[in-house]
């Protein structure tokens, strides 16, 4: 009679497996060893799944305020911040005080332009007047010439020399301004075989102050004007900002005058437009083109400027 084998333990011959009781605690049920080719129970791939699977860890991302920033970047940070500000604000007060100079220099050109009207306009009745009264207006003597250079150094004296560089005349077609005073009307009569002078308008000072100005700075250089603030920067503390109150000032011959003359640069001028007249060095008076023209220097202006 055959035994029976107990429950919960395999038995066979060869290589005998332990019995799982050894190992695995699980009620005893036949039916879950129905299938030899079965190497694991499935109740025990229950259980290694569910021993083997990861545990969840809550994680969370660090903010902005938690994350360690180094002390140095943190420094640069606030001075770049501050000095952002600081530039935006010296923008700001730049802008301001932009406008502010703009506005004031439109008010003074305005004011110019009424002056140099009324006076016109003054003149004009005055004349009318002495007509009426049956007599004869005469203008008021200029006090101011405009002065250009016309012959080189031959046949030239040291005297005369001296005066030309006095009168910073040192190469052909060289003007400048000057105040009409009895001792610079003697200096003109020195020089007088050598250069052109005249009463230059408010048109022919403004043309080459425009066109042919130049600022002799304190380096000796030669600066276009082409910037109020070359202007500003030199002359502001004599009250001339701009470009209009150079040319106001240079044309009333105002108590700045010498500081605002000396300031610009002698005038280069061209060879006029058609040339001189064919007796050149005589006066012109004479039919030449030296000495005194007055009012007729404002043609010769147009034709060299």
């Amino acid at each position: 009679m055959s035994s029976v084998p107990k429950a919960g333990r395999l038995t066979g011959t060869g290589n005998a497996k332990p019995a799982l009781s050894e190992h695995f605690i699980f009620p005893r049920r036949k039916a879950l060893f129905l299938n030899p080719s079965t190497s694991t129970p499935p109740l025990i791939t229950t259980a290694f799944t569910v021993a083997m699977a990861p545990t969840t860890v809550k994680t969370t991302v660090p903010t902005k305020d938690q994350i360690l920033v180094p002390e140095t970047l943190l420094k640069k940070r606030k001075s770049q911040e501050k000095e952002r500000a600081d530039k935006a604000e010296e923008r700001e007060t730049k802008k301001k005080e932009s406008k502010q100079k703009r506005e004031q220099i439109f008010k003074r050109a305005e004011s110019y332009v009424k002056e140099y009207r009324d006076a016109e306009r003054e003149k004009i009745r005055l004349g009318r007047v002495s007509k009426k009264e049956g007599s004869y207006y005469v203008p008021a003597e200029p006090k101011l010439v405009f002065v250009v250079r016309i012959k080189g150094i031959n046949k030239i004296d040291p005297k005369k020399r001296k005066t030309l560089q006095l009168l910073r005349l040192l190469q052909i077609n060289n003007g400048i301004f000057v105040r009409l005073t009895k001792a610079t009307s003697e200096m003109l009569k020195i020089v007088e075989p050598f250069i052109a002078y005249g009463y230059p308008n408010l048109k022919s000072v403004r043309e080459l102050v425009y066109k042919r100005g130049y600022a002799k700075t304190s380096q000796k250089q030669r600066i276009p004007l082409t910037d109020n603030a070359i202007i500003e920067e030199h002359l502001g503390k004599f009250g001339i900002v701009c470009m209009e109150d150079l040319i106001h000032e240079i044309f009333t011959v105002g108590p700045n005058f010498k500081q605002t003359s000396s300031f610009l640069w002698p005038f280069k001028l061209s060879n006029p437009t058609g040339g001189f007249r064919p007796r050149k060095f005589l006066h012109f008076v004479e039919g030449g083109d030296l000495g005194n023209r007055e009012e007729h220097i404002n043609a010769l202006i147009r034709q060299m400027n």
